[in-house]
């Protein structure tokens, strides 16, 4: 150690030239980084998604669902299934633990699934990956000055604005909303087919049939090949009219028409056309959703990343693509709806500044008590260099420039100095009291703190250690925090050990006692001085008599260990708080079966009631679609509304919510619901929390229902919970068709052929494509809608049977009006009901689970349980494992210490001395009326590096005493004295750098708050503490060890060598 410290010394400029290396390619490392809100969330989930024809919902649940489940759910690592089943349509969800082999996984799903494929219900088994892009980064509204043909705009984004946006960097695809696709209808009158004994099935098989390219193979002439290939019958309107579907049997005179054949002879064939029998028209398809930008029909717009690639950047890139269609496509308006990257680089921008601002503050608290400017700039140098040079492990460790990296190197501004703030002050002494050189001072200096910086150093940066062994997404966003920080304080203790006694050689002088100009800052310095001595008068005499009776401290340290645990018990915990981000989400649920239309009126009684609000800037909606439940049907509908900046408004989007509940409290048609946009993406849908009520008792789906709604109201009226609602609907009215199997059979008739033929009149068939003017078209057959006008209508439609005859639906089909569910979820194989709501207004996300699970276990019924899920679940799961990394935590300082001290027992005044640190950080958190989250938990793990280093620089200096011969109280008071200056120095340099963290406002607000307040809470009890309670620790453990030593049998050496 001290080779490297009189290396550094003596080749100040190799060692300066070094460093200025190492920080050119950190500076290149920094540009190459990539920008994030989070850490890379790489949810370990695979989806399996079926497709099985029109089956209802329930025989594709107990045909195919299950067997998917039971399939998935043996596989190795598998946590939960979840399922959502629809008409023709399964998706099974598949959640493995954090540490699974996810490509093992896939290979092994996928080989065991394969054998449903050669089921004859199923049509089609995909087996894909969890993508951690599927919330689009961007959504634009399009809409224009005077074109309102959602077709229009449909094919200007498609054809055009796709191939443009592909071809950005960063963008994967787009995603359409709202829009409308010119079809070609076929409307069939099915009088006139049942007449000519034709069916709507028939007609499109005959369409199919014509509009075919096929190849004919290949023919030779001469030494010339040719490829043999059929055309496209049909190129226009009229074609399909044209296309002969039957024949009619005329008699030669030309009188009556029959179908049937009495004499070949005096009877001729005449053509039925399609136009005969049906009308054929180009129309705009009915959509499936309709979008709303401020009222205005609009095209929605969704635009996703490519996986790994920067949001920020990809964000730039489509803004400035963006600003290129704004110039190419006149016309045209381009509204962004919602944007990723806005929020993200707000929130990045606000650490960034908190950073900088509290890097300015720490150095002005350094030169008010260094006094020079030399000595402050050897210490400020410390933190661009450390931080510079992590960029450097950042990037080869595949880092991003995330809240939680860049967080830990904003904390990290105030730690960074700590070592080279020892180096200076103890180069300094050396020189004021022995009189020694610049060069000699910094040589000797380092001799005896070498040590103690090592020991810091490992200290602070081994406290980080056992959070890499955490799974989960707490354990990735400790790790990337602690990783980084651990890296800049290792970098930092680097850097004191060579760097700094460089510089303290070269810049250090002697105090000649050159005449100071009697300026303002002068005399600033003179009171300070002053009132710093009379300070530390005052801490020598308490001092002395707060180490005469050992009682204080053991009082102190009970009294500290009580505290913490009564704070601890009733401060709210929470997870990831919900931020602020400019948007509140909206979802509409009007009664099961409502039209699209019914939704659509819902909406726009919203938009009307809350556009005129001074804080809203646009209101998007879409009907047609639930952004809770991601269900697609015409009851339902969803909203984003989008908020004017920050600093533009007076309330927080939480505190809104209440707001716009009342204000839209006037529309009965509809439930409506208010909500946050989730914090971190891929972990559902909206903020708050996130079950499933299982379903085991095998009832009917109405009953689960009862009981779920039951669950809903009850929790509803508990005052700490909020929005809380029921995505269970089984409700949906529907109409059962009943066939008498005998009577069909009897009547000739294939059910399957009938039930087709059936879909064909009442559904949209598709038949066919057709291609006009280089626009493709879907060919779509149905019945004209005045034979479908009722439910009753389905009575008079026919059916063809075996002999070629039109059998009327009526004699062999019945239908009764029934209620079901449009689609069923499945948890963990069984019947589930997904439950979301939000902690009421000062109530935070652990209380609102607990009170949930109160609730629960009170009213459910035998047979129901309550899973978690989505975030709620990995709130519940970290909760444990953060109390055992915290001992592991401890527990490795300790092994440490111990092996620093050749002692078992000096490091406990290391360790006891830490619940004031933990008790300060509660306790501020809860005068800020801030919860337990996440980022308050990742300070106190950092907490336990930085007070751990103040009673290090005590203990060290004690020790030292000690072997000069003092008495233990001595060593002990000789020791906290001399390391104050540094102590306080350092400790109010790192508070006053958390300053701007613990008054952050707009994006990324709660988060900064709460790292912010823990950190600079628990230093500021744990140091004015500490410097009292180490001290008095080392004197009860000193005593002790000396008392052991002394009882211990003095060991014979011959003998032992012997």
């Amino acid at each position: 150690m001290n080779s490297i410290t009189k290396f550094a010394v003596k080749y100040p400029v190799s060692v300066l030239m070094l460093t200025l290396a190492v920080c050119l390619l950190g500076t290149i490392s920094y540009n190459k980084l990539g920008t994030d809100l989070f850490p890379d969330l790489k949810n370990p989930a695979l989806y399996v998604e079926v497709k099985s024809g029109q089956r209802p919902p329930e025989e594709v649940e107990k045909l195919i669902t299950t067997n998917v489940e039971s399939t998935a759910a043996r596989q190795e690592g598998v946590k939960s299934v979840y399922s959502v089943t629809k008409v023709g349509y399964t998706k099974v969800t598949v959640e493995y633990g954090w540490d699974q082999d996810m490509d093992a996984a896939f290979l092994d799903l996928q080989r065991s699934v394969s054998s449903l494929s050669q089921d004859e219900t199923i049509e089609e088994v995909n087996v894909t990956r969890y993508d951690a892009n599927a919330t689009p980064i961007m959504t634009i509204a399009l809409t224009h000055n005077e074109v309102k043909d959602m077709n229009e705009l449909r094919k200007i984004a498609e054809n055009y604005m796709r191939n443009e946006l592909v071809r950005v960097d960063g963008i994967a695809d787009i995603q359409l909303n709202g829009q409308e696709q010119a079809i070609v209808e076929i409307s069939t009158n099915p009088y006139m087919l049942e007449a000519f004994g034709l069916t709507a099935d028939g007609i499109a098989s005959q369409i199919t049939a014509i509009n075919q390219n096929v190849s004919g193979g290949t023919i030779t002439d001469g030494d010339i090949q040719y490829t043999v290939k059929g055309v496209n019958l049909i190129t226009s309107l009229q074609d399909i009219e044209n296309i002969i579907v039957a024949f009619k049997e005329n008699s030669s005179s030309g009188s009556s028409s029959s179908t049937e054949s009495t004499s070949s002879s005096s009877k001729t064939k005449a053509p039925v056309y399609l136009k005969d029998v049906a009308s054929v028209s180009i129309r705009n398809k009915d959509p499936e959703n309709l979008a709303r930008y401020n009222g205005e029909r609009c095209l929605g717009i969704s635009i996703y990343k490519e996986n790994k690639y920067n949001t920020v950047n990809a964000v730039e890139n489509l803004l400035a693509k963006i600003d290129e269609f704004r110039k190419s496509l006149p016309g045209y308006d381009f509204h962004i709806i919602s944007n990723q990257g806005e929020f993200i680089g707000s929130s990045i921008n606000e650490v960034k500044d908190s950073a900088l601002m509290g890097i300015i503050l720490a150095v002005i608290i350094l030169y008010i008590f260094l006094r020079r400017v030399n000595m402050t700039l050897i210490v400020s140098l410390s933190i661009p260099i450390s931080i510079i040079a992590t960029f450097n492990l950042m990037y080869f460790n595949g880092l991003s420039i995330n809240i939680m990296t860049l967080g830990g190197l904003a904390l990290g501004a105030g730690m960074l100095v700590d070592n080279a703030i020892v180096v200076v002050e103890a180069v300094h002494v050396k020189m004021e009291r022995e009189k020694l050189s610049p060069y000699k001072a910094s040589v000797e200096a380092m001799k005896e703190i070498g040590g103690a910086i090592v020991a810091i150093t490992l200290v602070m940066s081994a406290v980080f250690v056992p959070v890499g062994f955490m799974s989960g997404t707490v354990g990735i966003f400790y790790q990337q925090f602690s990783l980084t920080l651990a890296v800049a304080i290792v970098i930092s203790g680097i850097n004191a050990l060579t760097l700094s006694p460089a510089l303290c050689a070269l810049l250090l002088k002697h105090d000649r006692g050159k005449s100071k100009r009697p300026n303002l800052l002068r005399r600033f310095f003179i009171v300070f001085n002053r009132g710093y001595e009379r300070f530390e008068r005052r801490y020598n005499i308490g001092l002395k008599k707060y180490l005469g009776r050992k009682f204080f401290t053991y009082a102190t340290l009970i009294l500290f260990f009580l505290a913490t645990w009564g704070i601890s018990s009733i401060l709210p915990t929470g997870f990831i708080p919900n931020e602020d981000q400019g948007m509140i989400y909206v979802n509409v649920n009007t009664p099961p079966g409502a039209t699209l239309e019914r939704s659509e009126k819902a909406l726009n009684q919203i938009q009307a009631a809350l556009l005129p609000m001074d804080e809203i800037e646009t209101i998007s909606t879409l009907a047609g679609y639930s952004l809770m439940t991601e269900t697609e049907d015409a009851s339902y509908g969803m909203g984003m509304i989008n908020l004017k900046p920050w600093n533009e408004r007076d309330k927080t989007a939480a505190e809104l919510l209440e707001v716009y509940a009342e204000r839209t409290a006037h529309i009965k048609d509809a439930e409506i619901q208010y909500f946050l946009p989730p914090t971190v993406p891929g972990f559902g849908n909206a903020s708050g929390f996130e079950l499933r009520l299982q379903d085991r008792t095998a009832a009917s789906f109405q009953e689960t229902a009862r009981v779920a709604n039951m669950l809903v109201d009850s929790l509803n009226r508990d005052p700490r919970l909020q929005g809380v609602t029921s995505g269970f609907q089984p409700n949906f009215p529907q109409y059962l068709l009943k066939v008498d199997l005998a009577q069909a059979a009897k009547l000739g008739v294939n059910v399957n052929e009938a039930l087709e033929s059936l879909q064909s009149y009442v559904g949209s068939f598709y038949s066919s494509n057709f291609i006009r003017f280089g626009q493709m078209y879907k060919v779509m057959l149905q019945a004209s809608p005045e034979y479908r006008m009722e439910p009753k209508d389905i009575y008079s439609l026919y059916a063809k049977n075996r002999n070629g005859e039109m059998v009327p639906y009526s004699n062999f089909l019945t239908m009764e009006r029934v209620f079901g569910p449009n689609q069923i979820t499945r948890y963990n194989m069984f019947t589930s009901s997904l439950i979301t709501g939000d902690a009421a207004p000062g109530v935070s996300s652990g209380e609102a689970i607990a009170a949930v699970e109160e609730i629960a276990a009170d009213i459910l019924p035998r047979g129901y349980a309550l899973e978690w899920s989505g975030v709620s679940r990995e709130e519940k799961e970290s909760g444990g494992q953060t109390i055992l990394i915290f001992g592991i935590c401890l527990l490795f300082v300790y092994l440490l210490l111990a092996a620093q001290y050749e002692s078992l027992l000096l490091p406990f005044p290391v360790i006891l001395s830490l619940p004031a640190g933990v008790f300060g950080a509660y306790f501020v958190l809860q005068l800020a009326g801030l919860d337990n989250n996440i980022y308050a938990q990742v300070a106190l793990v950092m907490l336990i590096g930085l007070l751990g280093k103040n009673a290090i620089l005590i203990i060290e200096m004690a020790n030292q005493f000690r072997k000069q011969g003092m008495s233990i109280i001595e060593a002990a008071m000789q020791g906290a004295g001399s390391r104050l200056r540094p102590i306080l120095m350092t400790s109010f340099a790192f508070i006053c750098g958390l300053i701007p963290l613990m008054m952050a406002s707009g994006a990324g607000a709660l988060g900064n708050r709460s790292i912010g307040t823990a950190a600079a809470g628990g230093m500021l009890i744990g140091t004015m503490v500490g410097i009292f309670l180490v001290p008095g620790l080392y004197v009860v453990f000193e005593s002790l060890a000396t008392r052991l030593k002394r009882n211990r049998p003095a060991i014979d050496m011959e003998d032992y060598e012997a």
